[in-house]
């Protein structure tokens, strides 16, 4: 399993931070919006009744460069204004990994907050995807991660 993480300062207080994060429209994007990254966009759809706390459930699914992607996450942690973790359930058809959990924590500081963000995966069981996550992998989760942060902190610094 590999692991990658970002970090980031924000000014704004840890609850503004966190509840901006804790919504995964927000968080997720830069998956929704179409990017040459991408190569197209992804929509999300909420599964269950509830949209925050642990057990909420949310499918993401579209094509990422004309292969379609379609999974679901959960949220497995959530305890405001600290740390939120969720990862993917059941099959999930994804092009460079077979399966991941992210968090994200946040600790207050000087005049603001840190927010770390994460992300574990496993690399793919089909040996075509193996290759392409080889060499997309770890560019693909640093986008990923670097746009979850800043479009946090533009969020808040910004209105």
């Amino acid at each position: 399993m590999k692991t990658k993480s970002k970090s980031i300062f924000i000014a704004s207080t840890p609850e503004k931070v966190f509840q901006q994060m804790d919504d995964f429209s927000k968080t997720g994007m830069h998956m929704t919006e179409s990017s040459m990254m991408m190569g197209s966009k992804l929509k999300l759809e909420q599964l269950s009744a509830n949209a925050s706390g642990v057990g909420p459930k949310y499918r993401w699914y579209g094509k990422m460069m004309g292969m379609v992607m379609d999974f679901s996450e959960t949220v497995m942690k959530w305890q405001p204004p600290v740390i939120k973790e969720w990862e993917i359930v059941g099959e999930a058809k994804i092009i460079i990994m077979s399966w991941y959990r992210m968090w994200f924590e946040i600790s207050p500081d000087e005049n603001g907050t840190v927010a770390k963000i994460s992300i574990s995966y496993l690399p793919p069981k089909e040996w075509y995807y193996k290759i392409l996550s080889f060499f997309f992998a770890n560019w693909y989760c640093n986008w990923c991660l670097n746009n979850m942060l800043s479009d946090t902190k533009s969020a808040l610094e910004n209105k």
